[in-house]
């Protein structure tokens, strides 16, 4: 994992067997041992040719082919509502990428997504990975930067799962987000499928945005299971 990814995610990650004696040795593979790159990996950046980056985002026409621990609440918060445009409509949108390393910080929703949800009535998000408690949380924040649109009537979302289990507690927390929604006159439809794989977010105002991660450029807080 440490020479396929860029940064530090995985640098510090090590395999080991404890003695009887309780001593604790670290085993290396013959080829990263002595290699500095693996025992002292730096940060790259995306115009470096030997790496991807922890995650991408891209903001595309749709006519073309095809962040930061924070604190969560341990269940979805009400959505109030923002009547404020996030971006003025004189300004020129165009074709955007973002490289987001592992553990950056200073990205959200709104700054990366916000201005290409301006006259945005329908919003479809597919990722897969909405179902554990800070998944959920992202999602209501993607939420609240859609609302800030001030003309979204309608919000999809395909998500996956594992289990039955886990489907009875996903549909019990957004169902709790729907009602909020509702209420600020934004439809939510939930769609569950097991096999999806992209993530990205398409517009009807003609915008394609493809996350790297999904929704999860904000990692998980410490302490959170």
């Amino acid at each position: 994992m440490n020479k396929r990814k860029p940064d530090d995610e995985f640098a510090r990650i090590n395999l080991s067997y404890f003695k009887a004696s309780g001593e604790e040795v670290v085993v290396f593979c013959p080829e990263s041992k002595d290699a500095p790159a693996t025992q002292e990996p730096a940060r790259r950046r995306l115009n470096q040719a030997d790496g991807q980056p922890a995650d991408v985002v891209e903001v595309q026409p749709a006519a073309q082919p095809t962040p930061a621990a924070e604190s969560s609440p341990s269940v979805p918060t009400p959505i109030s509502p923002a009547p404020v445009a996030i971006a003025p409509s004189s300004v020129e949108l165009k074709e955007q990428h973002f490289t987001i390393l592992y553990g950056d910080t200073g990205y959200s929703y709104e700054s990366i997504m916000g201005p290409y949800l301006r006259g945005a009535k329908s919003v479809v998000i597919e990722d897969p990975y909405i179902r554990l408690q800070h998944q959920i949380q992202n999602f209501v924040r993607f939420c609240e930067t859609v609302l800030k649109a001030g003309t979204v009537k309608k919000i999809n979302l395909i998500t996956g799962y594992d289990d039955k289990t886990q489907l009875a507690d996903i549909a019990e927390k957004l169902d709790e987000l729907k009602q909020s929604l509702l209420e600020l006159d934004v439809e939510l439809e939930v769609k569950l499928n097991a096999n999806i794989h992209d993530r990205e977010i398409r517009l009807d105002n003609g915008w394609v945005i493809k996350i790297g991660r999904g929704l999860d450029f904000y990692q998980k807080p410490g302490g959170l299971v």
